[in-house]
């Protein structure tokens, strides 16, 4: 390991960087804000927790389902072309959603459409930010660190959004938080396409598709086939892991009458993936990114697992402080992975692979854990939750060491080493 990474300062000064990277961020600001939003309007509009559970988890759901092929029409006709339509789709469903819900005595079947309907829609913003960077930080060396910063960032935002969709709501009522959001995917999305770097990527419309249906195996930019695979199956297991995890924290501060309080371990958790991330991306790895990321995964739920033994409040946000080290760097492995993997025309594909199997793993680990508590001790249910992700990682460390990694053409070695800092 060494230090020489130039600085993040370094990434930042790299041309058009803050420009596209800022308007990224206003954009992804809507998807911190939504869900929280959502949630209390639809409460407050038809008086049903229920329904409105099932409006934000039908949202979520075609969010995640039909991710990747947001990002399929982004790879094929280019940000510029594709994200403006999105972007006003999704805000015109999401207008419709604020003014549906400005009022009370709404019947459940139009929220429950409207949700699902605006879930179709959002611009996949991050995975569109994350292919820039290969291009406004072309030196692979700065790359880990722009994905290290745009994950921190990412993290951060999702602590904000909350924040701010309740001070909206206590000021102005929570169908505002949902017009809010609209304005700033409308903003950020426009403002992200107008950027230099984003008019330069016109897709591969007319060009022959460099990906089938989905993460299977397939000769990358490196030479190397199948790369794909690893980071979206440990994603799903990170994904898992923290779904629970949320679930299980209310849980233990419930059962010590205390509920509020698992708010304290939720944020620990986002500051110490903070801290971690920042500090991964600042170093130069030896070790290749594919032992890393199961090394990072498997660390991660080692620490999980030990959360639920945990005697008090304070030691399990210690803990579960700790466990957010592995976080960030974790998911930046998995970014950096997929994008090396993927052939030019496909990368934002497959940083949107990433993100939707981490968000399936999170909707099972939620769902899991909550079967799971109250038929076994607490602290059990903490090690189930990191049992998916342990296995997972000893399967892909195991069948490193067997030899089974992908061949890589002759004089090229793996791309996250140090010795090849432009492959990095």
């Amino acid at each position: 390991m060494s230090s020489s990474t130039p600085s993040y300062a370094a990434v930042l000064r790299a041309p058009h960087a803050r420009r596209t990277f800022g308007a990224a961020l206003l954009g992804r600001l809507s998807y911190g804000i939504v869900p929280l939003s959502l949630t209390l309007a639809s409460a407050g509009a038809t008086g049903s927790y229920a329904t409105a559970g099932t409006a934000v988890a039908g949202f979520a759901l075609t969010v995640s389902a039909l991710s990747p092929v947001r990002a399929r029409l982004i790879d094929r006709y280019g940000p510029r072309r594709a994200l403006p339509p999105m972007a006003f789709a999704y805000a015109l469903v999401l207008g419709a959603l604020a003014l549906l819900t400005a009022r009370h005595g709404v019947p459940a079947a139009p929220l429950v459409v409207l949700a699902l309907a605006a879930g179709a829609f959002p611009p996949p913003l991050g995975p569109v930010m994350r292919t820039l960077w290969s291009d406004l930080v072309p030196d692979r060396r700065l790359l880990q660190r722009a994905y290290s910063l745009d994950t921190v960032a990412e993290e951060l935002l999702f602590v904000t959004g909350p924040l701010l969709a309740g001070l909206i709501a206590a000021l102005v009522g929570p169908a505002a938080g949902v017009a809010v959001s609209a304005g700033l995917v409308l903003a950020g999305t426009f403002a992200l396409v107008s950027s230099p770097v984003a008019r330069s990527q016109t897709g591969t419309a007319g060009a022959a598709d460099p990906v089938e249906n989905g993460p299977t195996p397939r000769r990358s930019r490196g030479g190397s086939f199948g790369g794909l695979g690893r980071p979206v199956v440990l994603s799903a297991g990170i994904g898992t892991c923290l779904g629970a995890l949320g679930l299980l924290l209310v849980a233990f501060a419930a059962h010590r009458h205390e509920a509020p309080a698992a708010a304290w371990a939720e944020a620990a958790l986002s500051a110490g993936s903070a801290v971690g991330g920042l500090v991964y991306g600042s170093r130069s790895w030896r070790v290749p990114g594919r032992v890393r990321l199961p090394v990072l995964t498997a660390a991660l739920a080692m620490s999980l697992a030990v959360a639920g033994a945990a005697p008090d409040l304070y030691a399990l946000a210690a803990v579960v402080g700790v466990a957010g080290l592995f976080v960030a760097p974790a998911l930046t492995t998995a970014y950096l992975l997929a994008e090396e993997s993927a052939a030019p025309g496909a990368r934002t594909r497959a940083g949107a692979w990433v993100n939707t199997a981490f968000n399936a793993g999170s909707s099972f680990g939620m769902a899991a854990a909550g079967r799971l508590i109250g038929r076994l001790p607490l602290a059990w249910c903490f090690v189930a939750a990191a049992a998916l992700p342990l296995i997972l990682a000893l399967v892909a460390l195991t069948r490193r060491a067997r030899g089974e990694e992908p061949v890589r053409r002759a004089g090229c070695e793996d791309p996250t080493r140090r010795a090849r800092p432009e492959e990095e």
